[in-house]
């Protein structure tokens, strides 16, 4: 079972769920003012936060090697390390666009990155939050891809290619891999059929949570897993522009109308 980890909630505070920026995709145009939208809703939400989690594919490709990131997004970076400066709690996960995460938002600016799901006591409720792919029945073909990417081999190979070559595949693959997933991951088909909203009945088996919340589906879902618990996805920033808000008593689902 994961671990717990304690998040008090002062009065008149609260917690944000946002995933799926995607933030270099289609073309650097478009992404750039989807950044600029993200910050305009950091900035909102910055106003009485105690703590922002962004739950995986904040980019739609990501790797860094040992002395260098991918160039762009500075914007985010600087907004980031400007919350994180004021004493905001980030908690950043990578998701299957943008794995290859390591320790530079950590050295750099204090926030964790965890690639796995993790559980939060949050005030007085349970949370149990992850980017969500590779959980749950089916899509065997890419959970055996996700272990071959996520080897530390895969990684030190992909290291020595230089990082114009690095970055201009690592970008045209998400490109393809985004194409072959459309058809999975934007349709909700019933509760039987969400194959996160399984994972969710499952864990509950083993160790209750009063919500689950995922990325990954590009769906804005908020669906009752018991009596007790919720399962809700995030949607994404493509289109939707929704997030997840708790404020200590209820987590709801939420749309962010700036321009």
């Amino acid at each position: 079972m994961p671990s717990i980890e304690l998040l008090p909630l002062p009065p008149d505070r609260a917690v944000y769920f946002a995933s799926d920026f995607h933030l270099g995709m289609p073309t650097p145009t478009v992404s750039r003012e989807r950044e600029r939208r993200v910050i305009r809703w950091l900035d909102l939400v910055s106003k009485d936060a105690e703590a922002i989690f962004l739950v995986g594919d904040v980019f739609d490709f990501w790797f860094e090697y040992k002395h260098v990131i991918p160039k762009g997004f500075t914007r985010l970076q600087g907004k980031l390390a400007e919350l994180s400066d004021a004493g905001i709690k980030l908690k950043l996960f990578s998701g299957n666009h943008d794995m290859w995460m390591a320790d530079y938002f950590t050295e750099e600016m204090g926030i964790p990155v965890y690639r796995l799901p993790k559980s939060y006591q949050i005030g007085d409720q349970h949370f149990l939050v992850g980017h969500g792919d590779g959980l749950g029945p089916g899509d065997f073909k890419y959970k055996q891809l996700k272990k071959i990417f996520e080897n530390g081999l895969a990684r030190w190979f992909f290291r020595w290619l230089h990082p114009d070559i690095g970055v201009l595949f690592g970008n045209g693959w998400s490109r393809k891999r985004k194409a072959a997933e459309q058809h999975k991951t934007d349709v909700f088909r019933g509760n039987e059929q969400e194959w996160l909203w399984q994972y969710c009945k499952e864990m509950e088996t083993r160790q209750h949570h009063d919500y689950y919340i995922f990325g990954h589906r590009h769906l804005s879902l908020d669906l009752k897993v018991t009596e007790n618990s919720r399962y809700i996805n995030l949607g994404e920033w493509i289109n939707l522009n929704t997030y997840a808000r708790f404020d200590g008593q209820t987590t709801k689902l939420l749309k962010f109308e700036g321009k």
